[in-house]
């Protein structure tokens, strides 16, 4: 299972200076293969979603190099939000959307059957990175235009909200304990989905199992 992400996919510990990562074992990545998940790390500092044509370009042999996989985890928007100022949730959503209709059409998902779960960011907090109110407005308004758009493709989806994923004094990066909540809230909802996978092979929506989180996420991975 790939996880395509940014500095929370990463691990990044922001009580570092020099952009160090909390050790493996403390990272949402690294407790679930821990667990028995095989994980492809691929989380980036910085990262907002693709839509130059040399980082949809890189996506690509990123995809190509990964081997067959089984999933794609996606979770990318803050940046998004941080770094462009004029931008409210749906022109992040246009921009995962743009990214979506190019990984869908790749052979890693068209041919092989790997299966994409798009996660919204929990929403940011007041801390030393998020200092106005449009980033704490546009972040919880996210997972609305996430879900539509995932509705729209028929993908998986996670609101991660409800997770309450403890953040850091920056409002921004998780924590350790962070990453803990992080982690078992997101093996539950794969091992949800598996389990569906398993019991039919056609796409499958998780309301109409009728799941007691089936409002949050859906899928097939």
């Amino acid at each position: 299972m790939l996880c395509f992400g940014d500095s929370n996919t990463y691990g990044y510990d922001p009580r570092s200076y020099l952009g160090s990562r909390y050790p493996t074992e403390e990272r949402w990545t690294g407790i679930l293969k821990g667990r028995g998940w095989e994980i492809l790390n691929c989380g980036e500092n910085g990262r907002e979603i693709p839509h130059r044509a040399s980082e949809l370009e890189a996506l690509d042999r990123l995809l190509e190099r990964s081997g067959r996989l089984e999933g794609i985890v996606l979770m990318l928007g803050g940046n998004d939000l941080l770094q462009n100022p004029a931008f409210a949730a749906e022109d992040v959503a246009a921009r995962m959307e743009e990214m979506l209709g190019r990984l869908l059409e790749h052979s890693a998902v068209r041919e092989n059957g790997a299966g994409v779960l798009l996660l919204v960011p929990p929403p940011m907090r007041p801390g030393t990175w998020v200092t106005e109110e449009r980033l704490l407005t546009q972040s919880a308004r996210l997972g609305g235009c996430y879900g539509a758009l995932a509705r729209r493709l028929d993908i998986g989806f996670a609101d991660t909200a409800p997770w309450n994923v403890d953040l850091t004094f920056d409002g921004v990066h998780f924590s350790p304990g962070g990453h803990r909540t992080f982690a078992r809230e997101l093996e539950q909802v794969l091992k949800h989905i598996c389990t569906e996978k398993r019991r039919s092979q056609t796409d499958i929506t998780l309301g109409e199992r009728g799941h007691p989180d089936a409002d949050r996420y859906s899928g097939q991975i």
